[in-house]
């Protein structure tokens, strides 16, 4: 066993590395599993998801929001970016189905920004290519072209 005074000691330096930056469960996980005793971290992750330090829903609500205000990316590379933080793919397809609609929009804005970004390079079918190269859907591709 270990001393509540170990514990709290632990817990202030996982709670340094998630006020940091936003972290998902699984990246306290991987960070911590080599220094702190396997179960004391699994009741410092369960004492900090109850205290709403660690969210991945809201990691993940959070994380989209900055990256549709910063980047134009596909649906397909927005997952990407969500499971290389190492987030459970059910919650993030759950996240996805819920707001389909505003990330369907989201997608075809992107698109429709890197189409005027390229056009000056790029003939339209070349630019189709690259957007299906980059996950955006057939349907979303099409709708972006027709709005510029």
């Amino acid at each position: 066993m270990y001393s509540m005074e170990d514990f709290d000691k632990q817990k202030t330096r996982v709670l340094k590395y998630i006020i940091y930056k936003r972290r998902t469960e699984n990246e306290v996980r991987t960070k911590f599993q080599n220094d702190i005793d396997e179960q004391m971290l699994e009741e410092i992750i369960e004492y900090l998801k109850e205290a709403k330090y660690i969210d991945d829903l809201d990691y993940i609500e959070k994380t989209i929001n900055n990256f549709k205000m910063l980047k134009n990316l596909s649906k397909t590379e927005l997952k990407y970016k969500l499971m290389s933080k190492g987030l459970n793919k059910n919650l993030i397809e759950d996240y996805f189905y819920e707001n389909k609609e505003e990330l369907t929009e989201y997608e075809i804005k992107s698109a429709s920004n890197i189409i005027m970004k390229k056009r000056r390079d790029l003939e339209d079918a070349e630019i189709k290519v690259f957007l299906l190269k980059k996950g955006y859907k057939q349907d979303n591709i099409n709708e972006a072209f027709e709005n510029i």
